[in-house]
C-alpha cells in the first residue's frame, strides 16, 4: 500500500492591520471602521500611559503579599513571615526596623528575640494572645516601650499577629487597646477610625471603610504602613487583600485609595493626612 504525502500546512496569515480592513468595506461600514479604530487608539494609548505612570509610582512602595514571604521557623508550632526589615542604620520618620507576621499553632510558646532598644507593637490579627499574663484577642493592640522584653508568648487556640518593631524612648509608657471596648470616630464619609497611639504626629490606627469609600490623593510626611485585616483596597493600581502589605516611604504620594468591599485595615503612618490638590 502506498502512502500520499500530504502537503507542508500553509501558514497562518498575518492577521489585517487597520488600514488592510478598511479597503475591504463598503460605506457606511469603512466609515464606521476607521472612526472605531481611531478610538481604539486613543483608548489603548490612554491605558497604556496610565500603566506606565502607575508602575513608576509603585516602585518606590514596599508591596507584599503575605502568602508569598518566606516562612521562617521561630520555635515549634511558631513561624514567621518578615514582611519589612530596614537595610540602614539611619531610618526614615516613622521608618520600622522590622515587621513580621506570627503564626503561633494552638498550644505553642514563644520567647521573642526583640531588641532591648526596640518597642514593639503588637496586634492579634485572630485567634487569642496571652502575652506576660496579658491576653488579646482579635483587633486588640499592645504598644510595649524599650527596654521592657517579653519574657514568654503562649497561644491556647493558635493566632496570628502583627508585629512591628521600631527604635523607641525607654522611659515613654506602653499602652493597651482592646478593641470590645474601644469606639470608632468619623474620618471621612464612609469612613471611620480608631486611634490606638499617637506620639508627634505619628500614629497607630484602624479603619474601617464601607463599600465605595475614597481616600482622595496624599502624601506621607512619616513611613505609612497598611496591613489588610479584611476586605479588598486599591491603593493606586495595587490590589491588597486580607494578609497583605504596602509600605509608602515618607515624603512620596498616594494617588487614591478606594474599596469596592468595605475594608478593616491598621495602618501606622501620618495622624492627620497631607491631603493633595494637585
Amino acid at each position: 500500500m502506498t502512502h500520499e504525502r500530504l502537503p507542508p500546512p500553509r501558514p497562518a496569515p498575518d492577521p489585517l492591520d487597520d488600514d488592510e480592513w478598511l479597503g475591504l468595506l463598503g460605506e457606511p461600514f469603512a466609515a464606521l471602521w476607521q472612526q472605531e479604530a481611531g478610538r481604539s487608539r486613543i483608548l489603548r494609548e490612554r491605558v497604556l500611559d496610565r500603566v506606565s505612570r502607575s508602575a513608576r509610582a509603585s516602585r518606590a512602595f514596599v508591596t507584599v503579599r503575605s502568602k508569598d514571604a518566606a516562612i521562617e521557623p521561630l520555635a515549634p508550632g511558631v513561624s514567621a513571615r518578615t514582611l519589612y526589615q530596614a537595610s540602614r542604620r539611619v531610618l526614615r520618620r516613622g521608618e520600622p526596623s522590622r515587621v513580621r507576621l506570627i503564626t503561633l499553632a494552638p498550644g505553642s510558646r514563644w520567647q521573642p528575640d526583640t531588641d532591648l532598644g526596640l518597642r514593639g507593637a503588637w496586634l492579634v490579627m485572630s485567634g487569642m494572645l496571652d502575652l506576660d499574663g496579658l491576653v488579646l484577642g482579635a483587633r486588640d493592640f499592645h504598644l510595649r516601650p524599650a527596654g521592657r522584653p517579653v519574657a514568654a508568648i503562649t497561644s491556647p487556640g493558635g493566632a496570628r499577629v502583627y508585629l512591628r518593631e521600631s527604635p523607641g524612648d525607654a522611659s515613654a509608657d506602653g499602652c493597651t487597646v482592646h478593641d470590645a471596648s474601644s469606639g470608632w470616630d468619623d474620618f471621612a464619609p464612609g469612613i471611620q477610625r480608631r486611634v490606638m497611639w499617637t506620639h508627634a504626629g505619628e500614629a497607630a490606627l484602624l479603619y474601617h471603610a464601607l463599600p465605595g469609600a475614597q481616600v482622595p490623593r496624599h502624601g506621607h510626611g512619616h513611613d505609612e504602613e497598611c496591613l489588610m485585616l479584611d476586605g479588598e483596597l486599591f491603593l493606586d493600581d495595587v490590589l491588597l487583600r486580607s494578609g497583605d502589605y504596602q509600605l509608602a516611604p515618607a515624603g512620596t504620594v498616594h494617588g487614591g485609595v478606594s474599596t469596592d468591599t468595605g475594608v478593616v485595615l491598621f495602618a501606622h503612618g501620618d495622624l492627620a493626612l497631607d491631603i493633595r490638590a494637585d
